[in-house]
């Protein structure tokens, strides 16, 4: 433990990964809300395009490395692409699932396509989609603190309206809530969300970090803001997990940190009815034994 904790390149990549373990769960719990659980893979997809894009415009600059713009690029696309696609399904032109379907496959396919006009492979894209927490750099802990730092703040900020929003949108027309401004919101903050974690789990893995933490949340906890509360200490708790493991034993990060949480998933749902049963069962004893205790009181 003493070497990990000496070691620069792990206290930045910890740093990375409890910043997004904590941001990250923000804006799933309002998804999930809102049944939406699936839009986080969508605008990865789309990120993915953006960040082909940054490859292009650094190639055209002469920039050196060539990626140097693209987070920059992801950010910008994925903030574009949630927004539009928001704006499509508020205006009933096209469904949820297949608005999602059009991010999920016009955002990968233009990707591999735009990296190659810039001179790239499909290789090049690899770290962006399962992550690459093992190069994060000084610049990139600043970057990530600052993305999920605004994350952090709207989303907490928010956290009335957006529910109200996410529970019922007629409900938060008729309480005068600019609804369409806020789903535009709640869409850019999952884009930044996505850009924020794909350094620790990738694009195609960073929805899992939002939504896993919440559904685990949900079995446990009574309420809103206490779903929100324990998903987040739930994504920084597998997400430290996962790092410490991958420094240990040669595993991938992003992969390591997602089943991680799906296996705390699984462990909930397992044990859950065993203490709900056993909640029953000394809720049954109790008003029994109370009962007796009574009965001996009056005799005496």
């Amino acid at each position: 433990m003493i070497s990990l904790l000496s070691d620069p390149l792990m206290l930045r990549a910890l740093a990375v990964a409890i910043l997004v373990g904590a941001a990250a769960p923000v804006v799933g719990t309002f998804l999930v809300q809102r049944r939406l659980a699936l839009l986080g893979d969508g605008i990865g997809h789309v990120a993915l395009t953006g960040v082909a894009l940054g490859w292009l415009v650094g190639s055209w600059l002469g920039l050196v490395p060539r990626d140097t713009l693209a987070v920059p690029g992801a950010i910008v696309a994925s903030i574009v692409g949630a927004t539009a696609i928001e704006l499509i399904r508020a205006r009933g032109r096209t469904s949820g699932d297949l608005a999602l379907a059009l991010l999920f496959y016009g955002g990968i396919a233009s990707g591999a396509l735009v990296i190659k006009i810039a001179g790239g492979t499909s290789a090049n894209l690899v770290a962006y989609l399962f992550g690459s927490i093992s190069t994060v750099s000084s610049a990139d802990v600043v970057a990530t603190a600052v993305l999920a730092g605004v994350t952090l703040c709207a989303g907490l900020g928010l956290r009335s309206a957006l529910f109200t929003v996410s529970n019922d949108e007629e409900v938060a027309l008729a309480s005068g809530l600019p609804v369409r401004a806020l789903n535009v919101a709640l869409a850019a903050l999952a884009a930044l969300t996505v850009t924020t974690a794909m350094r620790v789990v990738g694009l195609l893995l960073v929805s899992a970090l939002m939504i896993v933490p919440v559904a685990i949340a949900q079995l446990i906890a009574k309420s809103f803001a206490g779903t929100m509360a324990l998903a987040g200490f739930v994504a920084v708790g597998v997400s430290v997990a996962g790092l410490c493991l991958t420094y240990w034993y040669d595993l991938p990060p992003g992969a390591t940190i997602v089943v991680l949480a799906v296996l705390c998933h699984a462990a909930v749902v397992a044990v859950r009815p065993v203490l709900a049963w056993r909640r029953k069962r000394i809720g049954t004893r109790r008003p029994a034994r109370d009962h007796a205790q009574v009965r001996g009181g009056s005799a005496q």
